[in-house]
């Protein structure tokens, strides 16, 4: 995921309402380990490969940025130009879980499918 390409998963988070379980619970089953991302009021999670040493996914508390998502695993497809795509989204029956958000100098916007499914566009600034 570090280096994704265009149309790539760049990222994949996991929203829960009990971030520290679930955490708790892929540490324990897939052996990642965790680092903590300070949020402000709360921390989430970047989990680490073992093998790798690399950053796997983020487990997120379905709290303030992500307070809206539903609790599910959810790519992050990378694009060239988020407002772009999100208009394509838009242009072919597809609709938006959020706004385009900024984090830092990276854009993303969470997206829902013709069929109902969830991922994320993301454009790295």
């Amino acid at each position: 995921m570090e280096n994704a390409k265009l149309g790539e998963i760049a990222w994949l988070d996991l929203t829960v309402e009990d971030a520290p379980a679930i955490r708790d619970f892929y540490k324990s089953v897939v052996g990642w380990t965790a680092q903590e991302v300070n949020m402000g009021e709360y921390s989430d999670f970047s989990m680490i490969s073992s093998e790798t040493n690399n950053p796997a996914g983020g487990i997120c508390h379905a709290r303030g940025p992500n307070a809206e998502l539903p609790a599910m695993w959810l790519p992050y497809f990378l694009v060239a130009d988020v407002e772009a795509a999100v208009a394509q989204v838009k242009a072919n029956g597809g609709s938006l879980y959020t706004e385009i958000k900024s984090m830092g100098s990276d854009k993303f916007a969470v997206i829902k499918d013709p069929a109902g499914a969830a991922c994320a566009l993301y454009e790295k600034g």
